[in-house]
């Protein structure tokens, strides 16, 4: 049975650590929750540390500085796992061939940036597509939609190319609008008959970053462990995945579905987990 609590503070003693998701619940894609950032102060001042866990495709040092421009301060969090770093690691280790077609936005061009952390890492050369070995999947060039790049995706099915995803999100809320994000991509690849290789939530891989950059400031255990997400497929299914306690914020991507204003509906709650199959430790509204 699912527990809705009103705060973050009302069973945080039970933990030590919890790895946050950012979009959704400490900000919208343009502006931090002050609630949220309040939420992760409190519980760093009683010793707790927290691990922003995120499928973006960027570099955490990329993102540390994103979240300055949101106002999501630097003393709310202690480290940063994001799906890019864990894609990364896959692309530098030869994952997909060396030469890689990039889909996405100039933004996120970072993602190709040197990995220091390999002793021999592949050498990773940028090509048109006809030149590509593997397709690495970052998100949906400006203004388009998944289908615009079809062409692309069969193409590259038909010449046996592995796709790198480095965003498993479908959907992103940026503030009050709804985007595709690098997720829908892989989908449609995969449907296409094509090979998707994903690294972030809900895959293992990004957890295992996430204990790596915990250690680097606290021994911790699974069981001291809360995961805080607003993602049904990926923050929710990878926490119950890896076996870790998982806060649903039900404010984000399922407040329709879960009746939520400040807190979620009991019934449409229980119905919601109920036909995705899942069951979470604790819900509340929007972290605070």
């Amino acid at each position: 049975m699912t527990r809705i609590i009103e705060t973050f503070a009302e069973i945080s003693d039970r933990y030590d650590a919890a790895f946050v998701d950012l979009w959704g619940c400490m900000h919208n894609g343009i502006i931090a929750f002050p609630e949220a950032v309040a939420a992760c102060r409190s519980f760093r001042a009683k010793g707790g540390k927290v691990v922003l866990l995120t499928n973006a495709p960027r570099p955490r040092a990329a993102i540390a500085e994103q979240l300055t421009h949101f106002d999501v301060p630097a003393d709310c969090y202690d480290s940063i796992a994001t799906s890019g770093d864990s894609a990364r690691l896959a692309m530098f280790s030869g994952a997909i061939g060396s030469k890689v077609h990039h889909i996405g936005e100039e933004r996120d061009l970072s993602f190709f940036e040197p990995l220091h952390i390999l002793d021999n890492p592949v050498p990773i050369t940028r090509v048109p597509l006809e030149e590509a070995e593997g397709l690495a999947v970052t998100g949906l060039p400006e203004d388009e939609q998944p289908e615009d790049s079809r062409g692309k995706l069969l193409y590259a099915k038909t010449q046996g190319i592995k796709l790198l995803c480095a965003n498993p999100d479908v959907i992103v809320d940026r503030g009050d609008t709804r985007e595709y994000a690098a997720g829908a991509l892989a989908e449609l690849f995969t449907e296409m008959g094509g090979e998707s290789l994903y690294f972030g939530k809900p895959q293992p891989a990004i957890y295992d970053l996430a204990r790596r950059r915990l250690s680097e400031h606290a021994d911790v255990s699974d069981d001291r462990i809360v995961c805080i997400g607003d993602g049904i497929a990926t923050d929710v299914k990878g926490a119950v995945g890896e076996g870790l306690d998982v806060i649903f914020i039900t404010g984000g991507l399922a407040a329709k579905e879960t009746g939520t204003e400040r807190q979620p509906d009991p019934k449409a709650l229980a119905e919601y987990l109920s036909s995705h199959l899942m069951s979470v430790t604790y819900a509340m509204g929007f972290l605070r």
